[in-house]
């Protein structure tokens, strides 16, 4: 059963990077990006598809984070500690 498990897996992560190589070769044509004014270096599409979506990848679990934590803080200011009477 384990060795099913990394058959299974070996031929997804295979077919995975199969995608990624066609995608990558099927898009060479080189482009230059225009945000307010400044021009990017010329990159093919696919490279920047990719960074994207690493960048992408990158501050989706920060963002995650940062509202993690806000929350955790703000339910600490909400709980109440009851005073202890002497």
């Amino acid at each position: 059963m384990r060795n099913l498990k990394r058959i299974l897996i070996s031929i997804l992560i295979l077919l995975l990077l199969l995608g990624v190589l066609a995608f990558v070769l099927e898009n060479q044509q080189s482009i230059s990006l225009l945000f307010f004014g400044w021009a990017g270096p010329q990159l093919p599409v696919s490279m920047l598809i990719i960074l994207a979506l690493l960048i992408g990848m990158l501050i989706g679990p920060l963002l995650a984070w940062a509202v993690r934590r806000v929350r955790k803080v703000s339910r600490k200011h909400l709980i109440r500690t009851p005073e202890i009477e002497r």
